[in-house]
């Protein structure tokens, strides 16, 4: 892939490492650049990395009206040795080309994606904020870009890659737990549906229900099936539980379910972890006697943003609530967090091919 490069002049360019003087937040930051790569007449062209800055789009771009768009999220790490490396970026691109199948959009050759990815961080490799904890976050997206209205697949695209210098998801780490809202009411997917894909709907779709859950003092919901049987999703990770013996389990992945690419790394890590991982069919009823009986000790969700985020209690709509365990953050879950975010950080080997140096190779 022959990228052109149409950067901001040096004077305008990050010169010096960022060092922030406070927690840069999450999310919230961009750095000097961004990729964009078109699809027309069949085929995906024009790779470029130009000025981070508005699209120009059509009032009839079909992405606005029909919602054909997918996105992306991993982060990128500075190790010991002064280099920034990902994570796992080769599962990000093929998660985004199942996400595009099922949303009728054209793939992108997964390697073509890294190298877009790889080549961004590069140029930008001076935006790294230099504080404990701290990411570049990774944001991939495309949406259609066609100026029409019929109902029908697109025949124009933009594949987007932005970054953004982002600090710990959050600041006291995995030291306080959450409350979420079990809900018979809100439904995150049906099977058929677009609920294995990050397709953007799937998120707008979920905003009513996270307005619910703030209501009951929950920071997310836990979704259920459509027969209100069987545990899904919590919100934006997928949902995980830990028997007393120490067992892992997360919900067997469907349709209707994601692929959390952290939930794939844990089910791949547990012998490192020292426990054993495994997923089955998790039925409500059962979970919340396990709970109660105390066979289930600990609970949580596993996401690219946070890795683990523990919780510690549950609320129904009836507000009748479920305390897991004693209510607090437990071992095997500051043991998980640890040891996976460690990998991240290159403080610890992890399995081969896991992380990868950002060559610098830009102009």
């Amino acid at each position: 892939m022959d990228i052109k490069y149409n950067l901001k002049p040096a004077s305008e360019r990050r010169t010096e490492q960022f060092t922030p003087e406070g927690n840069v937040g999450f999310g919230k930051l961009r750095t000097d650049h961004m990729f964009l790569m078109d699809y027309r007449d069949g085929q995906w062209c024009d790779p470029r990395i130009v000025p981070y800055g508005p699209f120009e789009m059509a009032p009839g771009a079909m992405t606005l009206h029909y919602g054909q768009s997918i996105f992306e999220g991993a982060k990128a790490f500075m190790h010991q040795d002064g280099e920034i490396y990902t994570f796992r970026l080769n599962k990000n691109a093929e998660r985004m080309n199942r996400s595009a199948d099922i949303v009728c959009i054209p793939n992108i050759d997964e390697q073509t994606q890294l190298n877009a990815i790889n080549s961004l961080i590069d140029v930008d490799r001076k935006w790294f904020p230099m504080q404990d904890g701290a990411c570049l976050y990774i944001r991939p997206f495309i949406f259609a870009t066609e100026d029409r209205l019929s109902v029908s697949p697109s025949q124009q695209y933009t594949f987007c890659v932005i970054l953004s210098p982002s600090g710990a998801y959050y600041a006291s780490g995995v030291n306080e737990g959450i409350r979420l809202l079990i809900t018979t009411k809100f439904h995150r997917a049906v099977s058929g549906g677009t609920g294995a894909s990050k397709a953007s709907g799937n998120y707008a779709a979920s905003l009513r229900a996270g307005k619910a859950a703030a209501e009951y003092g929950a920071a997310q919901v836990l979704y259920l099936d459509a027969t209100n049987k069987q545990i899904e999703e919590v919100g934006a990770m997928n949902h995980f539980h830990i028997l007393k013996d120490g067992t892992v389990i997360i919900p067997q992945f469907t349709d209707t379910i994601l692929k959390s690419i952290t939930s794939q790394s844990i089910l791949e890590l547990g012998e490192l972890l020292g426990c054993k991982v495994r997923q089955e069919t998790v039925m409500l009823d059962k979970f919340i006697a396990d709970i109660e009986s105390g066979e289930i000790i600990e609970a949580g969700g596993f996401g690219t943003a946070a890795v683990v985020s523990p919780v510690t209690s549950y609320i129904f709509e009836d507000h009748r609530i479920v305390t897991v365990g004693d209510g607090k953050v437990g071992p095997n879950i500051k043991k998980i967090y640890q040891v996976f975010t460690d990998i991240q950080k290159g403080n610890i080997q992890g399995p081969q091919g896991w992380v990868k140096r950002v060559e610098q190779v830009a102009p």
